[in-house]
């Protein structure tokens, strides 16, 4: 595995394959499913290369463990248009303010699936402290976490 594959999302051949499928004006749908293909080859990429999330460490409890696996967003796609010059800013700019207005009126999530309702979840630790009040709660439940440098067996 090369040094960052491991936080690496955007792939040489992912910009190849958006640069060839990308046209100006496509519908969302259409820029839905590309984001489906881009993904799904994010994944086969990181599975054929064995490359494994990064390692973190909580900076509450200690606790080590790999990262979520990347996937790539609609929004994520779209930026990375201008990013690797695929599109102007107007035009990018344009496409971001069209995507928050269809997501938000078709009730679509970050990858232009339909939204789940949210359900409440805890955090999965909580620091340590001691309070001097009962009412007092600590000033943060879910904070960074930091890359380690170790990786787990």
């Amino acid at each position: 595995m090369a040094a960052g594959d491991a936080q690496r999302v955007w792939f040489p051949e992912m910009i190849e394959r958006l640069r060839s499928q990308w046209q100006p004006g496509m519908p969302f749908e259409a820029i839905v499913e590309l984001r489906d293909d881009l993904d799904a080859m994010l994944q086969r990429i990181r599975f054929e290369r064995h490359i494994r999330p990064p390692v973190l460490r909580c900076p509450r409890c200690g606790h080590v463990g790999e990262g979520v696996e990347p996937h790539v967003s609609v929004r994520a796609m779209t930026l990375s248009l201008l990013r690797f010059g695929i599109g102007d800013a107007e035009h990018v700019k344009d496409l971001e303010r069209g995507w928050a207005a269809y997501r938000q009126q078709n009730r679509l999530d970050l990858y232009g699936k339909t939204a789940k309702p949210a359900v409440a979840r805890r955090a999965p630790c909580v620091p340590i402290q001691k309070f001097d009040k009962p009412t007092t709660s600590p000033k943060w439940i879910a904070g960074p976490w930091r890359v380690s440098r170790s990786r787990i067996g």
